[in-house]
């Protein structure tokens, strides 16, 4: 999907039992900012998906620390995006002996962090 520019370091979180759509509604609102700003706005927005996307946003950031030797403070969120993994299907029973498919999607998270100077 997205290309990994140089300098840019990306954490991945596999097979999350949540819809991406609702994963992306909260990777919308902190693709673009600085590392801290990004955590002040996931501990306290109250959707269920910002507790991955907070897990994958602070190992990324410290991939970039430990691998690359960048400094957290300088760090923005170059890129963040949710791709649909597989789907688990479910029956459920229902009136006169029909069975209900129940389609319970998971989802791979992406954040990427790149050192640069973020004045929002």
């Amino acid at each position: 999907m997205a290309t990994q520019t140089p300098g840019e370091v990306k954490a991945i979180a596999r097979y999350i039992r949540m819809s991406p759509f609702k994963v992306r509604r909260v990777l919308d609102q902190i693709r673009g900012m600085s590392y801290r700003e990004a955590l002040i706005i996931l501990e306290f927005m109250p959707y269920r998906a910002c507790e991955p996307v907070l897990k994958v946003l602070r190992s990324a950031a410290a991939n970039a620390e430990h691998n690359e030797g960048y400094n957290r403070a300088d760090l923005i969120v170059s890129q963040a995006f949710a791709d649909q993994g597989p789907v688990l299907k479910r029956f459920r029973p229902r009136a006169q002996g029909r069975a209900y498919q129940i389609r319970k999607p998971t989802c791979h998270i992406t954040v990427a962090v790149a050192p640069g100077t973020a004045d929002s």
